[in-house]
C-alpha cells in the first residue's frame, strides 16, 4: 500500500491473511461477482439483511411522496419533503460518523436500526388511521433520515473490521449491487402493490423487513474502538478533526472530489421528465421516463454481477479515475442521443461505471483511513453521496432551461471528463494509490 498516504493498521483485529489458494479464477468465473467475503459469517449476516431492507426501504421511499401528493395534489410539497429529509440526514451523518468512532459500532447499529423500524411503524400508524397530515409525514421523514444518518457511517465503517483488506472491493461490490437492485425492484414492487394492498401496508412491510436487520446486528461481534484509541466525546471538535484528516490525506480528499465532480456535473436525472416529454415522446412519455430512471441502476446491477475481475484490481486510484471518466463519456453520449434505446444503453453504461467508482472509492475510504477515523470518513461519504445528486438537480435544471436539456446533459458529461483528467494530472496522489 502507498505508505505516503496511509497509516499502518496492522494492529487491527481483522481476518487478514494471504490470498486464499486457488483464488485466481479462470474463464467466465473471472468475470462473475467475487463472493469471497460471504465466507465471513459476520459479513454474511450483515449483507443478507441488506437484501431484504434494500427493497423494503424503497417501498417507504415511494409511499411517502405518493401519500404527500395524494394529500396536497402538489409536486412542490413533494420537493419540500425531500428537503425536510436531507437536512437532518446531513447533520446526523456528520455527527454519526464521529459517534461511530467513539462507541461500539454494533451497539450504535442496533439502536439506529430499531429507531428506523419504529419510525416505519409510525408511518404505518398515521396512514392506517387516515391522519392525512403533511406536517406529521415531514416530521417522521426527518426522524427517519436522522436515524439513517447515524446508522450509515457505522454500518459502512464496520465492513473493514469484518473482512480482510484484500476483500474490501469485493465486499463493496456485493453491498452496492444489492442496494442498486433494491432501487430497481423496490419501486416496481411498490407500483404493483399500491393498487392491491394500499399505502399503509407498504410501510408495514418495510418495518417487518427491518426486523431482519436488527436480528443480523444482534448476531454481529462487538465492534468497540480499537485498543490504543484515545477516549473522546463525539462533538463539533471531532467532526472538525475528521475534515482536517481528509485535508491531510490527499487520496481521501481526491476520492471525494472525484465523486462530487461525477455527481454534480454528470447526474442528469432532473432533465429526465423534459427529455421524456420532448426528445423521446414518440416512444411514449411514460414508457420513456420509466426507462430513463431505471437505466442507471440496471447498469449498476450488471456491473456488480460482473465485478469479479475489477474487484481484484490493485490500482484503486486508476480504477476511480477511469470509472469517473467513463461515466462522463457515457453521460455525454446519452445527451447526444435522439434514439431512446441508444440513450438507455448509454445510461446503463454509465451505471456500470458508477458501480466501479463506488466499489473503489469505498475501498479507498476503508483502507486508507485508520479505524479511529473510518466513521467520520463514512459520515462525509454519506453526505457527498446524498448531497451531490441534489446539487446536480439544481444545476442541470437551470442549465436545461438556459441551453436545452440535451446540450446541458452532453456538456455536463464532457465537463466531468475534463475536470477528472485535470484533477488526476494536477495531483498525482490518486493515480499513484494502490494496495
Amino acid at each position: 500500500m502507498d505508505t505516503s498516504e496511509t497509516t499502518d493498521s496492522s494492529a487491527e483485529p481483522r481476518a487478514d491473511g494471504p490470498e486464499p489458494a486457488g483464488a485466481e479464477r479462470r474463464g467466465w468465473r473471472r468475470w462473475a461477482m467475487d463472493t469471497r467475503p460471504l465466507r465471513r459469517p459476520a459479513y454474511r449476516r450483515l449483507w443478507s439483511s441488506t437484501i431484504v431492507t434494500a427493497v423494503g426501504s424503497q417501498l417507504t421511499a415511494v409511499a411517502v411522496p405518493k401519500q404527500i401528493y395524494d394529500i396536497t395534489g402538489s409536486s412542490a410539497w413533494v420537493g419540500y419533503a425531500s428537503l425536510a429529509g436531507l437536512v437532518p440526514m446531513v447533520v446526523f451523518a456528520l455527527w454519526g460518523g464521529a459517534v461511530a468512532d467513539t462507541v461500539d459500532r454494533r451497539k450504535l447499529l442496533l439502536v439506529t436500526n430499531i429507531g428506523i423500524a419504529v419510525t416505519s411503524l409510525l408511518f404505518w400508524a398515521q396512514a392506517v388511521t387516515g391522519l392525512d397530515s403533511v406536517a406529521v409525514l415531514m416530521v417522521l421523514l426527518a426522524l427517519q433520515q436522522a436515524f439513517f444518518g447515524l446508522n450509515s457511517p457505522a454500518r459502512n465503517a464496520s465492513i473493514a473490521r469484518l473482512v480482510p483488506e484484500h476483500e474490501l472491493p469485493a465486499a463493496n461490490a456485493l453491498g452496492s449491487t444489492v442496494m442498486q437492485t433494491g432501487l430497481v425492484a423496490g419501486p416496481l414492487l411498490a407500483g404493483a402493490l399500491i393498487p392491491v394492498i394500499g399505502l399503509p401496508e407498504l410501510y408495514l412491510i418495510d418495518a417487518v423487513a427491518l426486523c431482519a436487520t436488527v436480528w443480523a446486528v444482534v448476531r454481529l461481534p462487538a465492534l468497540p474502538p480499537l485498543a490504543g484509541s484515545a477516549a473522546r466525546r463525539a462533538g463539533v471538535r471531532e467532526i472538525a478533526a475528521g475534515f482536517r484528516y481528509i485535508s491531510g490525506h490527499k487520496v481521501l480528499l481526491l476520492s471525494f472530489l472525484a465523486d462530487i465532480i461525477a455527481m454534480v456535473f454528470g447526474m442528469p436525472r432532473a432533465l429526465f421528465p423534459q427529455l421524456a416529454a420532448e426528445t423521446y415522446a414518440s416512444w411514449g412519455e411514460g414508457r420513456a421516463l420509466g426507462l430513463l430512471f431505471a437505466a442507471i441502476p440496471i447498469g449498476a446491477v450488471i456491473g456488480g454481477l460482473l465485478s469479479g475481475t475489477f474487484s481484484r484490481a490493485r490500482r484503486h486510484g486508476w480504477m476511480v479515475i477511469g470509472a469517473v471518466v467513463a461515466w462522463g463519456v457515457a453521460v455525454a453520449g446519452f445527451g447526444a442521443s435522439r434514439n431512446l434505446w441508444i440513450a438507455v444503453a448509454f445510461l446503463a453504461a454509465a451505471g456500470v461505471a458508477d458501480m466501479v467508482s463506488m466499489v473503489f472509492r469505498g475501498a479507498i475510504l476503508l483502507s486508507a483511513a485508520t479505524d479511529e477515523m473510518r466513521g467520520r470518513m463514512q459520515g462525509v461519504f454519506t453526505v457527498v453521496v446524498a448531497g451531490g445528486p441534489r446539487l446536480a438537480d439544481v444545476l442541470h435544471g437551470t442549465a436545461g432551461s438556459a441551453f436545452g436539456p440535451r446540450a446541458a446533459v452532453a456538456g455536463g458529461g464532457l465537463l466531468v471528463v475534463v475536470l477528472t483528467l485535470g484533477l488526476a494530472a494536477a495531483v498525482p496522489a490518486l493515480r499513484r494509490y494502490r494496495v
